[in-house]
């Protein structure tokens, strides 16, 4: 794998549990309905990119720790089934990017504009995931009250901390 791929995949995963962090409420000591699958792209029991919980990151470790309630769960997990589509199409041109990319890279022969070309193209996909996630998190983060807003934060800031960022 190349410096660049290499780059840009840990680009990608560090979004991806930036997103876990920065929405991190998924309920689980407050919620009665438990799915660990339920941010995952294409629902419950799907398999999205960025390991565990997908683009919506690691939603289930935080909820408890921000007294989310059944109420705000019902309205996050209303929030991600909303955008199930999108993120399955995104995970989609990713997959479609990525191989296109690697085939330019490992081809017989060296083709330098085709690979730019490639990297490009997983660069606009990943641009595409980035404004996805923003809005998502703009829309988690309206149903938070200011408490649970502020420790998600400091959750955040914890995260960074200790990733060494």
């Amino acid at each position: 794998m190349t410096t660049n791929v290499k780059r840009i995949a840990l680009g990608v995963g560090a979004s991806m549990l930036a997103l876990g962090v920065s929405v991190g409420v998924y309920a689980t000591g407050q919620n009665t309905h438990q799915d660990p699958n339920l941010f995952r792209p294409g629902g419950p029991g799907g398999r999205g990119r960025g390991g565990p919980g997908g683009l919506m990151g690691m939603l289930p470790m935080f909820g408890r720790q921000i007294g989310l309630t059944d109420v705000q769960h019902d309205q996050i997990k209303t929030v991600a089934e909303s955008h199930k589509d999108e993120w399955k199409a995104l995970a989609d041109r990713e997959r479609t990017a990525r191989a296109a990319l690697n085939d330019a890279v490992t081809a017989d022969a060296i083709d330098e504009a085709s690979i730019r070309q490639k990297s490009a193209e997983v660069a606009a996909v990943d641009a595409d995931m980035a404004v996805a996630r923003a809005h998502a998190h703009a829309e988690v983060f309206q149903i938070l009250t200011s408490e649970q807003k502020a420790q998600v934060k400091k959750l955040q800031t914890e995260m960074r901390k200790h990733k060494g960022h």
